[in-house]
């Protein structure tokens, strides 16, 4: 055998010795809130009981991700967008704090007119959110006048 050979060998039985799964270190780093990612459907409105994914989708009301809270409000068409600044799950909770609402472009251009207070959930503060895990398909947003009801998962399918 050549010397090449024997180091790709070498080479190729330690690659396979390497688990291929994640280390805890990396599986540790899942955002608190990771189990609210996703389409939520009602608080706005009573969720259907049973929502397929075609029906939820067309309404969604909520959007979670890794860095950002997405909202519908009824008196806009685009989503209202909060970057999160943290977020702490506790117990049946999830605490959310979000950066201070970056005002829009041309709100106020010059200093003319007042600048958009910040858009939140109608919770008590703009830049804050508790979130209520009720089942694993259905949570709450207690103290938020802008969702009085339940919210649903939308389906995948």
């Amino acid at each position: 055998m050549t010397r090449s050979f024997v180091l790709l060998l070498l080479a190729g039985s330690l690659a396979l010795s390497v688990p291929l799964r994640p280390a805890a270190a990396q599986t540790e780093r899942q955002a608190p809130h990771a189990w609210l990612f996703g389409v939520w459907t009602g608080g706005l409105f009573p969720a259907p009981s049973q929502p397929t994914a075609q029906t939820c989708l067309a309404q969604p009301a909520v959007i979670f991700t890794r860095d950002v809270v997405l909202r519908a409000s009824l008196a806009d068409v685009t989503f209202v967008q909060r970057e999160i600044e943290t977020a702490r799950t506790s117990g049946e909770t999830t605490e959310f704090h979000f950066l201070p609402a970056r005002q829009a472009s041309g709100a106020a251009l010059l200093g003319a007119g007042t600048p958009e207070p910040a858009r939140g959930f109608g919770c008590a503060s703009p830049d804050a959110l508790t979130v209520r895990h009720l089942s694993d398909n259905e949570i709450s947003f207690p103290g938020c006048v802008d969702f009085p009801n339940p919210l649903v998962r939308c389906p995948s399918r």
